[in-house]
């Protein structure tokens, strides 16, 4: 199962039991060339309309929620260039406005989640002269996520540790 599976199902749990209600933004698309040849229609041709924003967004306890999901291989350090320079610019607007914003980062091989502050990742890639955060400068800064079953990432735990205590 992907990282993007694993925080959807647990959004479904969040949003079930009425604790937290947040969506995957959709990608915008432009279709150019629809089939319609079959019982359905299929799209054979389009095009990204635009860049999106972040990858999640919703309220919790009367909040805006902003994030965006990450996942890398490196068991070493999280590189800088998955992340786009307009998903920084919108983070800390919505950080500027009050909202609550931050990223997930998985590292897939060591099967391991965090959540780190966007303020914080932003003011490091601002002032670092590093390509990188390095993992241990994560596991400092960051909140590991549990993982379960249902919901499979117990991130709301860690927006709570980390923005209402």
């Amino acid at each position: 199962m992907s990282f993007e599976e694993d925080i959807n199902i647990s959004n479904d749990y969040y949003l079930s039991k009425g604790l937290m209600m947040v969506y995957k933004r959709p990608t915008p698309i432009n279709v150019v060339k629809v089939d319609y040849s079959r019982k359905c229609a299929r799209i054979t041709d389009a095009y990204f309309e635009k860049q999106s924003t972040t990858d999640y967004n919703g309220v919790y306890k009367g909040k805006y929620i902003d994030f965006e999901a990450k996942s890398t291989k490196c068991k070493s350090s999280f590189p800088f260039s998955n992340i786009s320079i307009h998903q920084i610019t919108h983070l800390e607007k919505v950080v500027s406005n009050g909202g609550i914003a931050f990223f997930l980062i998985q590292f897939e091989t060591l099967k391991k989640v965090y959540l780190l502050d966007a303020k914080w990742i932003i003011d490091f890639y601002k002032d670092a002269k590093r390509k990188s955060i390095p993992y241990e400068t994560i596991k400092k800064e960051g909140i590991e996520i549990k993982q379960g079953y249902n919901p499979r990432l117990f991130y709301l735990d860690a927006i709570e540790q980390k923005y209402f205590k």
